[in-house]
């Protein structure tokens, strides 16, 4: 199982990946230990999507960080499109 996810930094900057260990890359983020983690700073999660595999993982991930995946994710975080 892969686990796609998003992060929403206090910077408003915004982080997409994917892991198969959530609670472990939460944690290296946390610690700043990711590139991704110094520039966010402190963070929420705004979404985590489970996959069965790293291709379609990838796909997904490819579409959040294009135009129309910013746009929703920007919906999602306003309160504008469901979950």
């Amino acid at each position: 199982m892969v686990i796609l996810y998003a992060l929403k930094g206090k910077r408003s900057k915004r982080y997409v990946g994917i892991t198969n260990n959530l609670s472990r890359r939460l944690l290296e983020h946390r610690m700043k230990a990711t590139k991704g983690g110094q520039l966010l700073g402190d963070f929420i999660v705004l979404c985590t999507e489970q996959f069965p595999d790293y291709k379609t993982a990838r796909e997904r991930e490819k579409f959040l960080k294009s135009g129309q995946g910013r746009k929703w994710l920007d919906e999602l975080e306003s309160g504008t499109r469901p979950a």
